[in-house]
């Protein structure tokens, strides 16, 4: 089984369609569905608590609907990491959506392979109102080390296991630290040049807009990271560093 983890807040633009492009999914695998409402004033709970309900004899679509005050992405990430019983996990944020083979093609790449986790790119979308969904190019990885995001990956739940591996909370950007902090673990990867990740271009979203001292924070944890690591190691914190300083003068 796969666990897919959806933190959720104030997501009730684009919850449906994320929701039914998971429900989806052309495997033929069971999915777990772990819905964390991250205490939305919106009509998210709503939402997701319709889903659950709809598919609570499905054999293969099991939705689980978890709640939490107000305590951000990576609480809510790692709250369903604790409840997550697939073999594998993957994340999928409330505002983007899946391809309908994004399961099946990486989980055939992961079994093929025994990798510890398989990464692929994505594209970039944007909901407009007179044209529906459009689709941008697609933004394919060259490297492991290309994107970021804990998102346009399939894990093995082994990698979590004993919290080994965790969302840092209270921070923004929290994705760049958990991306550097599995490069270094040793993690077996495989990237694949598919791109079923459909990603939302959300002007509201915490990472579109400038925060100073988030900005000064993530950098000084990842120069911290490097404390006692190899030369490779280090070389790969540095590059990360380099390409989210260009991404922080790109926002202003």
């Amino acid at each position: 089984m796969i666990s897919i983890i959806i933190p959720i807040f104030n997501a009730e633009a684009f919850l449906p369609a994320c929701l039914d492009s998971v429900v989806a999914q052309i495997t033929g695998e069971a999915l777990q569905i772990i819905l964390v409402d991250d205490s939305s004033s919106d009509n998210s709970p709503a939402i997701a608590a319709s889903y659950a309900k709809r598919h609570e004899d499905d054999p293969q679509r099991q939705i689980i609907l978890l709640s939490q005050l107000h305590a951000g992405q990576s609480a809510a990430r790692n709250l369903g990491i604790e409840h997550a019983t697939g073999e594998y996990i993957a994340f999928v944020d409330a505002d983007d959506r899946l391809a309908p083979d994004w399961c099946e093609r990486h989980l055939k790449v992961m079994r093929k392979g025994k990798y510890d986790y398989v990464q692929s790119g994505c594209r970039r979308t944007r909901d407009r109102a007179d044209k529906g969904w459009t689709v941008g190019p697609r933004h394919l990885p060259h490297n492991r080390y290309q994107f970021t995001s804990p998102c346009a990956r399939l894990y093995r739940r082994e990698l979590f296991k004993d919290g080994k591996l965790r969302f840092p909370e209270g921070m923004i950007y929290e994705d760049v630290v958990f991306s550097v902090d599995l490069w270094l673990s040793g993690a077996k990867c495989h990237t694949i040049r598919y791109a079923g990740y459909l990603y939302t271009r959300n002007p509201q979203s915490t990472t579109s807009r400038p925060h100073l001292k988030a900005q000064q924070k993530v950098i000084h944890v990842l120069h911290m990271r490097m404390h006692g690591q190899s030369l490779k190691n280090r070389l790969i914190i540095f590059y990360t560093i380099l390409r989210l300083e260009g991404h922080f003068f790109l926002i202003g």
